[in-house]
Order: structure tokens, then C-alpha cells, then sequence
């Protein structure tokens, strides 16, 4: 578990301003009360170890390097999307190609097939932009499951804090 750690940090500190992509993504939240940084650190890391998993299991190979760069950038948006603002309107749908733009501009990423899985991690829902590499396919489904327990955790933490105001009465 080490050596994949080592591996995962390794290719994340490849991306360029990635210390102040991290700050910059831990000033929004995502799902709940996870951050930005922490659901797409988490999306990187768990599609790597799914990843290995794979390759391990059925000798598939994956460009991890890619897999992993793509996956920490993929929710790149840079904006608080819970704030009632009509840009935000329909962010499910346009933040991937936010995100792309801001992996160009701010950690010079121009590598097509890293793009590709920032662009079409939000299939099915962004329909035309089917995940057309296996590390598409991870990234999609690991955002999925994240996504979902991110949210459900929050709706559960807050559903015990309303049990406790109601039993302290």
C-alpha cells in the first residue's frame, strides 16, 4: 500500500501550481461537507487503487499517470455552485468543460486523453460525452460512488444532529 501512496503523490506533484490548486479547491465544497480538493483527491486515489485492482486481476494496463491527473482535476470549477447565481444554473452540466478549461490555463495541461476524462466525467448525465478510455470509464463510476456517499454521509450526520436537538428537549 506504501508504494501505491508514493506512486499516487508522485504523479499528483507532476501537475503544475499543484499546491495552490489545492488551496484554491479546498475554499469550495463539493458534496456535504467534503471540499473540492478532498472528494477529487479522494476520486484520484480510489480510481488508482480500482485501477491496480484491475490490472492485477485481468492484466489490463492503465496509464496511470493520466488516470491520476485527470481524476484530481475533474471537478476543477473553481466556484461555489450552491450559491443561487445563474451561471452556476445547470452545473452538472457544464462544470466538466469548466474544469478543462481551467486544467489548461492554470496547470498547462494539454494532453487530450487527461482532458477527455475531465470532460466526460459526468456521463450519463453530459450524454454526448461518453468516457471513451478505461480511465474514463474508472474515474466516472469512482466520482459516482464518492459523489454518493458524500452526500448520503452529510444527509445522515445531519439527520443525527436533528435527533439530538429534538431529544435534548
Amino acid at each position: 500500500m506504501y508504494q501505491i501512496k508514493k506512486e499516487f503523490y508522485f504523479n499528483l506533484r507532476k501537475i503544475e501550481n499543484y499546491q495552490n490548486i489545492c488551496k484554491l479547491e479546498s475554499l469550495y465544497f463539493q458534496h456535504g461537507s467534503t471540499t473540492v480538493h478532498k472528494h477529487s483527491r479522494n476520486v484520484a486515489y480510489y480510481s488508482l487503487l480500482l485501477a491496480k485492482k484491475i490490472e492485477n486481476k485481468f492484466n489490463i494496463k492503465f496509464n496511470y499517470n493520466n488516470l491520476i491527473i485527470g481524476a484530481f482535476l475533474h471537478d476543477l470549477f473553481l466556484y461555489d455552485w450552491h450559491e443561487k447565481d445563474k451561471t452556476h444554473k445547470l452545473h452538472g452540466y457544464k462544470h466538466p468543460i469548466v474544469a478543462s478549461n481551467n486544467a489548461k490555463e492554470l496547470c498547462h495541461i494539454y494532453d487530450e486523453d487527461i482532458l477527455k476524462i475531465i470532460r466526460c466525467h459526468m456521463w450519463p448525465l453530459t450524454i454526448t460525452k461518453i468516457p471513451n478510455s478505461k480511465e474514463a470509464i474508472i474515474v466516472c463510476i469512482i466520482d459516482k460512488i464518492l459523489a454518493i456517499n458524500e452526500t448520503f454521509t452529510f444527509i445522515n450526520f445531519l439527520n443525527k444532529i436533528k435527533l439530538n436537538i429534538i431529544h435534548e428537549n
